[in-house]
This record gives C-alpha cells, sequence and structure tokens, in this order.
C-alpha cells in the first residue's frame, strides 16, 4: 500500500486548492504539470489533468510511465444522481463506469465496456470495479470520520454532509437535464457522475489490474436543471471537503 507511489488527479485547480504548494520538483510534460510532495505523509506525485475523459487518460498515462506510479487516486466534485444524496455529501467511488461509450439505437443507449468486443464473446459489463478488500480499508479509515458544516455562504442550509461508497459514472458531458439524471441512476445505480473516473480506471486496468484507482467526489450540484448555477456556486467548499476525505483514504489506497 503505502510504500507505492500514489498518484493524485484533479481536473479543476481549485480542487486542489487544499492538497499541495505546488512547491515540490516540478515536470512538464504532454502539456501537463507534475510536482511531487506528500499526502497525509505519504509520497505522491500530482497532476492538474483538465476537465474530460482524453485529458484523465493522458494524465494517467504519464503518471504509471514517466514518474511509476502503482496507485491513484482521484479527488474534485461531482454531479449527483441519487436523490437520497444532497450538496456537501461526499462518494467513494466502489467502481467507475463509463456511460456514454456504447451503441445508440433508436430510443434507447447500449451500453458496453470500453474496448470490449461483444461479437467476439467478450465481457461487456461497464464499469471497473475495486476489491473487496480494498473498499474494507477505505470504509475502515472513515470510521468515524465527521465532516465539516457546509459553510452558511454556500445557502444550502447548515448541515453536515455525510460520506457514502457507491458507483460513479463517468462521461464527456456535463449534465444539466434531470431526465437523463434519472436515466442514468435507474440504469446503474450510480450515486455521482464526473468526466474522468472511468477513463483513468481504463488506462489503469490495462497498464496492471492490480493498480487500485479510487475516486473520492464532493457533490458540488445536483445533476438536474439548476446544475449550470449549483456548480458554480457549490465548488470551492466542495474541493475543501473531498480533499479532508482524500487525506484520510491516501495511506491506505
Amino acid at each position: 500500500m503505502a510504500n507505492r507511489l500514489l498518484g493524485v488527479i484533479a481536473a479543476l485547480p481549485e480542487e486542489f486548492a487544499h492538497f499541495s504548494d505546488r512547491s515540490g520538483e516540478t515536470s512538464s510534460i504532454g502539456g501537463h504539470s507534475f510536482w511531487r510532495g506528500q499526502i497525509a505523509g505519504r509520497d505522491a506525485v500530482f497532476v492538474e489533468s483538465g476537465a474530460g475523459k482524453v485529458n484523465a487518460g493522458v494524465a494517467t498515462s504519464l503518471l504509471l510511465d514517466r514518474f511509476g506510479c502503482r496507485a491513484l487516486m482521484l479527488c474534485g466534485v461531482a454531479g449527483g444522481l441519487d436523490p437520497a444524496l444532497n450538496v456537501g455529501d461526499v462518494v467513494v467511488g466502489t467502481s467507475n463506469i463509463q456511460h456514454d461509450f456504447g451503441i445508440e439505437k433508436t430510443g434507447e443507449f447500449f451500453h458496453i465496456q470500453p474496448g470490449s468486443r461483444p461479437a467476439l464473446g467478450e465481457d461487456f459489463t461497464p464499469g471497473y470495479a475495486l476489491s473487496g478488500s480494498l473498499v474494507m480499508r477505505l470504509r475502515a479509515a472513515l470510521d468515524g470520520a465527521v465532516l465539516e458544516p457546509l459553510p452558511v455562504e454556500v445557502d444550502a442550509g447548515r448541515r453536515t454532509p455525510k460520506i457514502c461508497f457507491g458507483p460513479i459514472l463517468t462521461g464527456d458531458s456535463f449534465i444539466n437535464v434531470e431526465a437523463t439524471r434519472r436515466r442514468l441512476q435507474e440504469r446503474f445505480g450510480a450515486q455521482a457522475v464526473e468526466m474522468e473516473g472511468g477513463a483513468v480506471a481504463q488506462v489503469a486496468r490495462r497498464w496492471d489490474p492490480e493498480i487500485p484507482v479510487v475516486n473520492i467526489r464532493c457533490l458540488s450540484d445536483l445533476a438536474g436543471a439548476e446544475s449550470h448555477f449549483d456548480f458554480r456556486t457549490f465548488l470551492p467548499a466542495a474541493a475543501r471537503i473531498a480533499s479532508a476525505v482524500a487525506h484520510r483514504l491516501a495511506p491506505v489506497i
């Protein structure tokens, strides 16, 4: 676990604001800036990938190839899919699923695992699941954790966010339609949707199936009609809350 160099990925500068001052050794490769540092006492390489699956995939490949990272952690914000969750709640992914890869037919979309070939009899069930033993370690590390109450200025009520575990979806679009939110949640039973985790998991799986990928997301918006407003409002606070969870989990990945 802790002897493996950890790669830490976030898409946006706001999501890195509570991780590092970027004062360590830096490298610029392929349009990405990498810097060395520590998180919770563990050596790590950090990268701000930029949003989207291609950006995340490039950053992941470089972390694995150029820096020799053998454990990966994503941290940032996401849209909420599960109606039982609220802004500020944190989802730790038990699997990462690309919801926009598959076959589109009239009136339906047939989801398949990226790169799989169903016609040849290959398993096409979408998703990259964490091992049961890793999920147990993550749950143990968060046992008793209490998150900070949401700040008054975000106007979401003075409530204390909760932490939950479940599937996280990834796609190259910002979900801003209530019907789409319902469809994705019903199809996958997922709790959050974002734009990077599934790509990171795909690259890591091809590299080495034993490389763990832990995705930590605080809900900055609820993926429905008002997402365009909520995201901007809650992003700084949500990023700070997600980073607090990441600091607890980094030592056990």
